[in-house]
């Protein structure tokens, strides 16, 4: 290339240079920015390979800051060159280092191939003639990959296994904290599966102690919105082989509702589960005159996500049956205590069952409406205008405009 660039080619590539202040302090200390600013106006091939380098070699730092752990489980499962200490690392090819940082979760998959094309465009610098020079397309496509992808990333301290069981562990509740949340969220995939499966385990393990199960459900549900859809279908099938072909305990359908895993679950194993739940509804009765017996199976219900894991329409159908008919109770009367009241319920239940309808789904709407016409609830319904009101409550809760 010429020594001398005219000004219009500097100004094409300002904004690759405005790309460099992205750079985060670490790499600007080891004069990265003035060493690739000093070659951009004369040299933006060279420029750019110096930034791709400094970007390779950042993720090799980065690799050995996240684990070897995780580094050898990657490079095992993908059968890349096998990793036990940090001179492995070092002895990848770049091709290959990107793989590996790409399987280990550092890199999104759009953010490998992006490195990986430009890996392609050095290759053609490195080897350019008279007939082709880096063009501004090259420069700010390597200069936004490398510096977006990698150089402007602070490195990832992993979250381990031990940090989470010292968590659980402690004598009283505990709820993590907002950089707790945030290391989890960055974790790899096969770091979050490893914590997730702990975590199963411990909330499930009946010979630890009850502060210790309440708190390892207590992160699940913490670390639940973070936990990526690979890792709650493992912990699916984690919760799945605990279960086999029995019907699910509630320990199981909670920690499998708080890990955002229910969906992952079989069909038929949620469909055992919320007929039992049927059936202990049944046997309690929905009349008031059993409120002292209703909390129990309308909190587990509650529990483990209400109606909307109930993937059969027929159980569902039953189960708000009873749910109305218990909300709506019966005329009322003169009590015991000489007050009168409008309509008799279950003052017990009536706050779960408003809980369960508002969090339910337009499914569970369209039921509550065909249900104006079930025998048992016409019924009652036209007992008194009163009790016909607290049918329309629950119409609204559930979300009917």
């Amino acid at each position: 290339m010429a020594d001398d660039l005219p000004i219009e080619r500097e100004a094409e590539l300002a904004p690759a240079q405005a790309l460099l202040a992205q750079i985060r302090p670490a790499w600007a200390d080891r004069s990265l920015i003035e060493r690739v600013t000093r070659l951009m106006p004369v040299d933006p091939s060279s420029a750019c390979q110096r930034l791709l380098n400094a970007a390779i070699h950042d993720l090799r730092e980065k690799i050995v800051i996240a684990g070897l752990d995780i580094a050898k489980q990657a490079a095992e499962i993908h059968k890349l060159p096998p990793v036990s200490k940090p001179e492995d690392i070092e002895n990848y090819s770049n091709d290959k280092i990107m793989d590996l940082a790409y399987r280990m979760g550092l890199l999104t998959r759009a953010e490998w191939r992006k490195l990986k094309r430009c890996y392609d465009i050095r290759r053609d610098l490195e080897h350019e003639d008279d007939e082709y020079e880096a063009g501004l397309e090259d420069c700010v496509y390597i200069f936004k990959t490398c510096i977006e992808a990698v150089l402007s990333r602070d490195p990832v301290q992993l979250l381990r296994v031990t940090d989470v069981k010292d968590a659980i562990e402690q004598d009283r509740p505990q709820f993590p904290e907002q950089q707790f949340l945030d290391d989890y969220a960055n974790a790899p995939e096969p770091r979050q599966r490893e914590i997730m499966l702990f975590l199963v385990s411990s909330a499930l393990d009946t010979e630890k102690p009850d502060v210790v199960r309440v708190n390892a459900l207590e992160m699940i549900k913490h670390l639940a919105g973070a936990t990526r859809t690979p890792v709650r279908i493992a912990a699916a099938a984690d919760l799945q082989g605990r279960v086999g072909r029995a019907v699910p305990t509630l320990a199981v359908m909670k920690v499998a509702h708080a890990a955002g895993a229910m969906a992952y679950l079989k069909q038929a194993t949620r469909n055992d589960f919320f007929s039992g739940l049927l059936g202990r509804l049944r046997e309690v009765g929905h009349g008031w005159s059993n409120y002292e017996r209703h909390p129990p199976p309308l909190e587990e219900l509650e529990d483990v996500g209400g109606l909307t894991q109930c993937q059969s329409d027929e159980v569902a159908t039953e189960i708000l049956k009873w749910l109305v008919l218990c909300y709506v109770g019966t005329p009322g009367g003169l009590t015991r205590y000489g007050h009168v009241r409008e309509v008799f319920y279950s003052d017990r239940a009536a706050p779960i069952i408003r809980r369960i309808i508002e969090g339910s789904g337009s499914r569970e709407l369209g039921i509550l409406k065909k249900l104006r016409d079930d025998r048992d609830v016409k019924k009652v319904l036209s007992f008194k205008a009163a009790v016909a009101t607290r049918y329309e409550d629950l119409l609204d809760l559930a979300g009917d405009v």
